[in-house]
């Protein structure tokens, strides 16, 4: 069996293949530069919580279980100081809850103010983990789109 169509010559056969792969090469193209942006923003995003957790000066407490002493400013920091806040606040609390709390209960403030601190923290590395995935998702987009590009 031929390429050949029935009634036709090689030509229209030919002309349908370069179609299908100038529109494969554009979509390469699409997704590449889809992957590039992803990446780019991964960084930024990455970046910019990193500089602004450090303008904050933040320090992870000396009786944390992890990075006692280091400066807050990446994904481990935040987490390890956002699980110091919660060991100091049910210390502080006698091991009750914001929400298990009277609310006449002056300690009620020192609970908001850990969970208030605590959710900041945890927003950080949610954020880190934003940054991560579209930076990976951007590095695959690029290397698909590369597939039909370097066919060509």
């Amino acid at each position: 069996m031929t390429d050949a169509p029935v009634d036709g010559t090689f030509t229209e056969l030919k002309v349908g293949r370069a179609r299908g792969a100038m529109f494969a090469f554009i979509v390469g193209i699409v997704t590449m530069v889809a992957g590039v942006t992803l990446i780019i923003a991964g960084i930024v995003t990455w970046n910019e919580v990193s500089s602004q957790l450090e303008a904050e000066s933040i320090t992870v407490a000396a009786d944390a279980s992890c990075q006692a002493g280091e400066p807050v400013d990446g994904p481990v920091t935040a987490w390890c100081q956002a699980e110091v806040i919660n060991t100091h606040a049910l210390e502080a609390t006698g091991g009750k809850t914001y929400a298990e709390l009277d609310r006449a209960d002056p300690l009620r403030a020192v609970a908001a103010s850990a969970s208030f601190l605590r959710a900041s923290l945890f927003t950080s590395v949610v954020a880190y983990g934003v940054a991560a995935m579209a930076l990976g998702v951007g590095v695959i987009f690029v290397l698909i789109g590369a597939i039909p590009v370097v066919r060509r």
